[in-house]
């Protein structure tokens, strides 16, 4: 697992071993990035399950502003930390360890964000929770987008006031929402 490209291109990231997290593909953070990439620069980054964190600095290698990367596991919340360090965009980051529920209510219309990565745990109607809550936190820029990985039965359900694409890749799906 690499940063594909920018300031940190080619930069090696460590992930943690074991089933705790799931990485998302080269293939896949290649196809997102490719959807979003002219809406990078410059945007504020929430990162909600952050794993290893390689979106958020993905996405700071190519010009993004700042990211908050949360996780509830104090070793991926490590891990996060020296790969911000490893990439040099430590200075860009905030790492929050925290379960995700306390954190939305705790920014609830204290911060702003126009750029939202949400890989949680596959399982039928999670995304839908997550979503629910985050547009309930109110701390969704105007504009802002969200990208939801999942498998086919945790596809988030389309909303009337918001435009959403889905990409298939194998057994992953990513969901582009636009606020």
């Amino acid at each position: 697992m690499r940063i594909i490209t920018g300031t940190a291109k080619g930069t090696k990231l460590n992930t943690l071993q074991g089933e705790e997290t799931r990485p998302t593909s080269e293939r896949v953070k290649e196809a997102i990035f490719s959807a979003i990439q002219f809406d990078i620069q410059d945007r504020r980054i929430l990162d909600l399950f952050g794993g290893s964190g390689q979106m958020s600095l993905e996405a700071l290698s190519r010009g993004g502003e700042s990211a908050v990367i949360v996780d509830s596991s104090r070793a991926a919340t490590d891990i996060i930390k020296a790969n911000a360090i490893k990439t040099k965009l430590n200075e860009k980051c905030r790492i929050v360890n925290a379960d995700w529920k306390a954190y939305l209510k705790g920014a609830k219309g204290n911060e702003a964000f126009d750029l939202v990565f949400l890989d949680p745990p596959y399982k039928a109607g999670f995304i839908d929770d997550v979503l629910k809550r985050l547009y309930a936190a109110e701390i969704l820029a105007k504009g802002a987008i969200i990208i939801c990985e999942s498998e086919e039965d945790g596809i988030p359900v389309p909303t009337d006031d918001k435009e959403q694409k889905l990409y298939r890749y194998g057994r992953t799906y990513i969901s582009i929402i636009k606020i």
